[in-house]
Parts: structure tokens; C-alpha cells; sequence
């Protein structure tokens, strides 16, 4: 939710077409064979350390020791 209480999601492709080299399964489902689509490269390039798609490990993995949260989407800087 946003500021003004509405809805703020994006389906993913997986989602949309369930199709294996979107969800990466089946013969998708290792780091080698799942590659990045363009719908991730979408979102990847609008959100940069965002994770975009199931092994977007490199650049999207990070570890928090806290227990309280707030989550921002895309921030500006």
C-alpha cells in the first residue's frame, strides 16, 4: 500500500504466462539455464538493486538483522 492506502503490485511474468523459462523450472530451474527475461530487465533497469527475477543473486541479496521493517519500492537515490 502507498501512502493513500492503494494497491501497489506488478504481477511477474512467471504469474502472467506460467511458463517454465519465466518461473524457472523444470528444464529453467538452475542458475545456468534461468536467465533474466525482458520483462525483468524491465524492472531491473527501473530498480537497479531490486530483485527482478530468481537468480538475480549478484546484485539483490542482502541479509538484514533487524526484526522491524519498512519497505520502500524504487527508492529515488
Amino acid at each position: 500500500m502507498d501512502t493513500q492506502n492503494n494497491v501497489a503490485a506488478c504481477k511477474s511474468a512467471c504469474a502472467a504466462f506460467n511458463k517454465e523459462e519465466y518461473c524457472c523450472s523444470g528444464a529453467h530451474s538452475t542458475p545456468e539455464t534461468c536467465s533474466p527475461t525482458n520483462f525483468s530487465m524491465i524492472f531491473k533497469k527501473a530498480c537497479p538493486s531490486a530483485y527482478s527475477y530468481a537468480y538475480d543473486d549478484e546484485t539483490s541479496t542482502f541479509t538484514c538483522a533487524g526484526a522491524n521493517y519498512s519497505i520502500t519500492f524504487c527508492p529515488s537515490s
